[in-house]
């Protein structure tokens, strides 16, 4: 058997939901469907909770696979987070895939007053938890990041879910491949695949990576590149995302961004970050041409795209989603 045959099968999804109120877009979820997404993906971050609108995309599109990517591992405790896998598994069974990460000190720390601490033994434990607590099995087990003491998962989930684990350098990848079903990754060009992919694999063939990719079907490129580099900039002046992109080899191009943002000045960070840089991370132009890199991705070793349309040069984020979909190839 080939490598090849070995992957999973290549899917396109779409991250959900879109700006609208939630209990409006039960039509939208249905076209997107329609249009051949095979996954919806949602997040959570500083807008809703990542278990949420897959709810109700698990009753408004029955045929679709629902994914997060990713929930943090700090943010809920061990026991409330089985039976939050639990109840949406229920929901959509055999259909759910659960997203597990460490996040990042500002969202953990900053947003929610956790400590940020051990990230890597944190998304471990939980992976780990999950695993034995999704079967029904009491556990009482003391982790290195935390404790239960007699928990039994009461509804036990007619299929087990997968479980991704966010995933950026070696250490985390390889734990996505050993321990996880496969790795969830972002903020990376497509030639960087090939670079993450061997590190999953070490765990086994046949584990499942998704990428989150940020596309704007826009043919402003001025415009998208100036937008693009306050997203750039937020996420490249996380710690853990800073040194991803130095281990991938971009620290002397991304250098002057993190100088200028350590000494306050903003303004000569944004303009720090060369159109090259932007242009690998952020996937623009037109839609023919968004639909030829996300497929890039693919060829380079991503599984599943998830992508994430971003509304710049006043785009319609519908129409993009639309104009990108596997029923427009």
């Amino acid at each position: 058997m080939t490598d090849d045959q070995q992957r999973p099968a290549r899917r396109h999804g779409i991250t959900i939901p879109f700006d609208s109120p939630l209990h409006t877009q039960r039509d939208l979820f249905t076209e997107l469907a329609d249009l051949g997404y095979d996954d919806f993906w949602s997040s959570e971050a500083d807008g809703t909770d990542g278990f949420t609108p897959l709810v109700l995309a698990s009753q408004w599109a029955p045929e679709v696979r629902l994914g997060v990517a990713i929930i943090p591992a700090f943010t809920r405790g061990p026991a409330l987070m089985a039976q939050t896998v639990a109840s949406i598994c229920e929901a959509a069974p055999g259909r759910f895939v659960m997203g597990l990460g460490s996040s990042s000190s500002v969202i953990v720390e900053r947003w929610n007053g956790i400590p940020f601490v051990q990230p890597y033994q944190r998304t471990r434990d939980m992976a780990r938890f999950l695993r034995r607590a999704l079967t029904g099995e009491k556990i009482t087990e003391s982790y290195e990041t935390f404790e239960v003491r007699g928990f039994t998962l009461r509804r036990v989930p007619e299929e087990q879910p997968p479980i991704l684990l966010a995933a950026l350098r070696p250490g985390m990848l390889r734990l996505a491949g050993r321990e996880g079903d496969g790795a969830i990754i972002n903020w990376l060009a497509a030639t960087d695949v090939p670079t993450v992919r061997p590190y999953v694999d070490e765990g086994g063939r046949g584990k499942e990576i998704v990428a989150r990719i940020f596309v704007c079907p826009s043919e402003d490129t001025e415009t998208v590149r100036a937008q693009a580099r306050f997203a750039i900039a937020a996420y490249l002046n996380v710690p853990v995302y800073a040194e991803f992109h130095r281990w991938l080899g971009r620290g002397p191009r991304l250098e002057g961004m993190w100088d200028a943002w350590a000494e306050g000045d903003r303004k000569a960070a944004l303009a720090a970050i060369p159109d090259d840089v932007v242009d690998e991370l952020v996937v623009h132009g037109s839609p023919e041409r968004c639909r030829e890199q996300i497929d890039l991705y693919h060829a380079n070793g991503v599984d599943t795209s998830a992508i994430a349309i971003l509304p710049f040069a006043g785009i319609d984020p519908v129409q993009a989603a639309r104009d990108l979909s596997p029923a427009a190839r």
